[in-house]
């Protein structure tokens, strides 16, 4: 039993990892909480969802639709909408207020042309479960698993193997100064979008296969974001460690409690580390966590 709702766990925490790990990138960045990155998520999942159910597209190619069309909407949200704040000098506050209108318009928008109603993907695999064992794990769970492994395996070697990720992490510590540097970074911007959105894309496409897709969907994204306070705010592998510790914690309060405590743990946890830590657990000190 204990185990099993590890493994399960796990998987979770590899689907909150996702998006958490997007949370963080753009957080380095610019410094602020992304509240329509879980929308970007849910955006992913509906157009897959709509490519294999009405327009009969090969299933692997509308999956990966999907995740690109979740990533191309993550940059044109900071194109039309960050972009112009921060031309601007606004204040961050600003950035928190437009994605929270960002996030409204998606799910009002997603409502009105999908409907309220929970849809699922049509049946791709078997609903047989490996044995490892005394553990029974769900073929989705493996490919959950692997898929968010291998996603979070590559995002770390971009972003601390290469020169791309060099770049990132340059505008990241001042963008300022990188500019005075010749640094473009408005196209570095554009590219941890990117990378977010795929990210996110990806996550709503596992959760879709795993459970539903729906328009609110997207609030999966307080849970990452969650995970990326626990991990430290702008720490792409805090997040990834915050994402696997809530993923766990909500497995393990569902399996030997109540599920209905589930959000209440995870909320908990989240008061807890503001009061004892509040730079997370791998995080830098900082001013504000908005």
């Amino acid at each position: 039993m204990f185990l099993q709702q590890l493994i399960n766990g796990i998987s979770v925490g590899g689907i909150y990892a996702l998006i958490a790990t997007g949370y963080a990138l753009i957080y380095s960045l610019l410094g602020f909480s992304n509240w329509a990155h879980g929308e970007v998520a849910m955006f992913g999942a509906y157009i897959a969802l709509t490519l294999v159910t009405r327009l009969s597209s090969p299933f692997l190619g509308a999956l990966a639709f999907g995740i690109l069309a979740a990533g191309v909407a993550s940059v044109l949200n900071e194109k039309i909408a960050y972009k112009h704040i921060r031309d601007k000098g606004s204040p961050t506050m600003f950035l928190m207020i437009a994605a929270m209108g960002i996030s409204t318009t998606y799910q009002n928008g997603a409502m009105v042309v999908f409907g309220p109603k929970f849809q699922m993907f049509p049946s791709m695999f078997d609903v047989t479960t490996i044995q490892l064992g005394s553990v029974s794990i769900g073929i989705l769970d493996v490919i959950s698993l692997i898929t968010s492994a291998i996603a979070l395996i590559l995002l770390e070697l971009l972003v601390n193997k290469s020169k791309v990720g060099l770049g990132i992490r340059t505008v990241a510590s001042n963008s300022y100064t990188a500019s005075l540097m010749g640094i473009n970074i408005n196209r570095y911007f554009s590219l941890v979008f990117l990378i977010a959105g795929l990210l996110a894309g990806s996550a709503g496409v596992l959760l879709g296969l795993k459970y539903s897709v729906y328009p609110t969907m997207g609030n999966v994204g307080l849970k990452a974001f969650i995970a990326s306070v626990l991990g430290g705010l702008g720490s792409v592998r805090g997040a990834i460690i915050g994402a696997i510790i809530i993923g766990v914690l909500e497995t393990f309060v569902s399996g030997y409690l109540n599920s209905g405590l589930r959000d209440l743990f995870t909320f908990g946890l989240l008061i807890l580390i503001l009061l004892i830590k509040p730079s997370g657990l791998m995080g830098v000190d900082v001013e504000d966590k908005a």
